[in-house]
């Protein structure tokens, strides 16, 4: 076996300040995603001028990466020892992607099998370094590097990110970097989404239309799309990738050994190709390229000319991308065209499908019996799982697990990416400054706990779940800095469970481990979200009494607070363990250390009412992507985030009417019961539209009432119930009862279409 050496040439950096300093480097490991085996040795590696560094022709890719880092080094050493950085081939261990890196006080040795396996050693090595290694130059006198043995090994085959650049566009220079970000977490799948009804982003030379027409709205949508009534910046966006730029940008995925996906939409979210191509369409009418978001009721119909323009633009699809997959989208095409489409009726008939469900499930395996001719196969979310699933197709569970579970059981593989822990376009904070976002809460601790095995699947069953993938939709990030803001760091901890598994997983130690690797993100330039200093609060109740807990995951820390709403300081209350809650009030306060404020003030508003306290029971669970604080939630005096439904205080049901019973110690006086309901229609999101009110006093006197809601008041909706009583006189009332119904199915073309509606419901206030 020839092997490749190379003694690093390390310059001098010439200074009139002197020499430069040893960088503290800590002692724990400081490696994200952590590995699965770690044994700690005595004594150090010191890289000097001497190094070596040694590989295979096979390993040359991460060979050179690793002389690429060590370059960096401007090293001012007198050391005579030598020292070296080897690599093996070990064609014997067992999963492709393993690698075992053995850290010696002169030997370095990094084996695998495979030329993925050896790169992922060499970003656990840049990571065990200094962040300092991430600047075009790293001023060390010295480098030392603990003697350690890891074994390691990846708990998913797909690890993945994606991007949305439909709807707003970035460079390739700054899609290389998403890329060079993913490859340090050993993430190697980067789903592109390309096409969309908001632009059409991949030149296609046999329809030169779709670039010249498709790739370009007339205006955009300003503000949220909830936002009534809607506004336009007025101003033409697009755009498109030539095929010399994608050719380019998967040549240099792969040599960080990462596949690109490409994502084809169809049948639905073609809007944009119907506007250069109307003919595709049903109606044969021009329409526009979409300039808002949402799901809108233009679709492919069903023809042998959609199948030949299809099957053209996948031929030069596949030309460019070499993956196994390609995704071909499947999700969220409204059906109503085609219910009143002859050509797709009459082909219903001819096939002997039972509706247009079966006519999607159609258009989805031929899609799938081209693809599979040319040697691919499809990914696609869990739509297509509708009216059959295709023969080899993957699914990209994202509506929860239901699809997951459907698709593992008949033996199909399957990619997690629900919207409950892995929609990184949703809030990440409570915080009332966050940049405008889609709607939704997942903050990072929600996303590092996420299993992507679902519960109801067997051992067998479970083969199936390949991984995981976290989802950057971008309609509300116009900018390259925001993408970066919504993806870090939640793409860390999606790196650790995807990497790592369950088993080795501690968020307390991640988050230590997240603290010290901020300055390697900032040393990349890379504009992450740091909510590691965010502060959070619990109300809790005991018999007759209320208090308020307060926790930082940040060790070393303290905590400030008022209770008058003022900003806290570095003379406010101390923080120790609780805070009485005796009355109506407003905690503020911040996290601190060495006498400077270090996170931002978290403010919390908290309104005492006759319910707090009071047993609280609901006849259906919550779904357990959106359980908030339990049922006990909707009674502790905290009101949920007029943005993020999916924050600890807002309740999520899926599709269920629900009765929901609050119960007194003893019997009180009441005037009022107050709540309220999320109303976000672009998330499935629907108010309801009337609630049956019981009341029962302590002797049984009963008393009922309905109330009706205006649903289309905007995305909250609010009930407010008064007592029409006599003055000076009282209702007394032990039990109350609030019966729910759900919606309903959302209407043809909205946003879910066919799908059962959300109900969130936040505080319920009596008063």
């Amino acid at each position: 076996m020839q092997f490749k050496k190379i003694c690093l040439l390390l310059f001098l950096s010439i200074s009139c300040f002197g020499c430069k300093q040893e960088e503290k480097q800590p002692f724990e490991i400081q490696v994200i995603p952590i590995p699965k085996h770690i044994q700690k040795s005595n004594g150090y590696f010191i890289l000097n001028s001497k190094t070596i560094v040694e590989f295979p022709e096979e390993f040359e890719v991460a060979g050179k990466f690793l002389e690429d880092l060590l370059s960096k080094l401007s090293i001012n050493t007198n050391s005579g020892t030598s020292n070296r950085i080897v690599f093996i081939l070990n064609s014997e261990m067992t999963n492709e992607e393993a690698y075992h890196l053995e850290i010696k006080k002169k030997l370095i040795t990094i084996s695998a099998k495979t030329r993925q396996a050896a790169f992922y050693g060499v970003q656990t090595i840049r990571q065990l370094l200094p962040a300092s290694f991430e600047l075009d130059k790293a001023p060390l006198d010295k480098v030392k590097i603990p003697c350690l043995n890891i074994e390691d090994e990846p708990k998913f085959s797909y690890r993945g990110m994606h991007l949305d650049v439909s709807r707003h566009m970035y460079s390739i220079e700054f899609i290389k970097k998403y890329i060079d970000a993913m490859a340090m977490l050993k993430m190697n799948k980067f789903h592109w989404h390309l096409t969309d009804d908001q632009g059409w982003r991949i030149e296609i030379k046999k329809y030169p239309k779709l670039n010249e027409i498709s790739s370009f709205r007339e205006e955009t949508l300003v503000g949220h799309y909830n936002d009534q009534p809607h506004q336009f910046d007025g101003k033409i966006y697009g755009g498109f990738y030539t095929q010399d730029q994608i050719k380019d940008l998967i040549a240099y995925a792969k040599e960080r050994m990462i596949t690109v996906i490409p994502e084809i939409e169809m049948p639905g979210h073609s809007q944009a190709v119907i506007a250069a191509y109307p003919e595709l369409g049903c109606t044969g009418e021009s329409v526009e390229v979409a300039t808002k978001w949402g799901v809108f009721e233009e679709i492919y119909c069903v023809t042998e000319e959609t199948f030949e323009f299809l099957e053209n633009v996948l031929d030069e699809v596949m030309k460019l991308f070499p993956s196994k997959y390609i995704h071909i989208g499947g999700d969220e095409a409204p059906k109503i065209r085609w219910k009143n489409s002859q050509v797709c009726q009459a082909l219903i008939k001819a096939k002997g499908l039972a509706n247009e469900q079966e006519l999607q499930s159609y258009f989805i395996k031929r899609i799938e019996t081209y693809l599979n001719s040319k040697g691919r196969e499809i990914i696609g979310w869990d739509e297509i799982l509708e009216g059959g699933l295709a023969p080899n197709a993957t699914v990209m569970s994202w509506r929860g697990t239901k699809g997951a579970i459907e698709a593992a059981k008949s033996k199909h593989d399957v990619v997690m990416t629900p919207t409950s822990h892995c929609y990184f376009d949703y809030y990440q904070s409570e915080n009332e400054d966050e940049p405008l976002a889609i709607g939704g809460f997942l903050p990072l601790d929600k996303v590092y706990h996420f299993n992507p095995v679902p519960d109801k699947l067997t051992k067998e069953e479970s083969k199936y779940i390949l991984g995981a993938q976290g989802n950057l939709w971008t309609e509300y990030m116009p900018s390259e800095n925001q993408v970066e803001y919504m993806a870090f760091p939640r793409m860390l901890a999606l790196s650790e469970v995807v990497w790592s598994g369950t088993e080795s997983r501690d968020y307390i130690d991640f988050v230590k481990r997240l603290e010290y690797f901020h300055e390697r993100l900032d040393n990349l330039n890379i504009n992450y979200a740091n909510h590691l200093y965010d502060l959070n609060g619990k109300m809790i109740s005991e018999d007759t009494t209320q208090y308020f807990k307060l926790e930082t995951l940040t060790d070393g820390k303290e905590i400030r607070y008022t209770l008058n709403g003022t900003s806290p300081k570095l003379n406010s209350t101390l923080y120790k363990d609780s805070i009485p809650v005796l009355e109506t009030m407003t905690i503020s306060a911040a996290v601190f250390d060495n006498e400077k404020q270090i996170g931002k003030t978290y403010i919390q508003p908290i309104k005492l009412h006759k319910a707090i306290g009071a047993k609280i029971s609901i006849d259906k669970n919550p779904h357990k992507a959106y359980l908030g604080s339990g049922a006990e939630g909707l009674i502790n005096g905290i009101r949920g985030n007029d943005n993020r439904y999916g924050d600890k205080e807002w309740l999520g049901f899926w599709g269920d009417d629900i009765e929901i019973l609050i119960e007194f110690k003893e019997e009180i006086e009441m005037n009022s019961i107050k709540t309220r309901f999320y109303n976000g229609n672009g998330q499935w999101i629907y108010a309801p539209r009337f609630i049956d009110l019981d009341f029962v006093s302590a002797h049984g006197v009963k008393l009922r009432d309905k109330i009706e809601l205006e649903t289309n008041e905007g995305k909250i909706v609010n009930m407010d119930y008064q007592f029409n009583k006599p003055e000076n006189s009282s209702v007394k009332v032990k039990k109350i009862t609030l019966s729910i119904p759900n919606y309903g199915k959302i209407l043809e073309g909205k946003q879910g279409a066919g799908n059962k509606a959300w109900t969130f419901i936040d505080e319920i206030i009596v008063n």
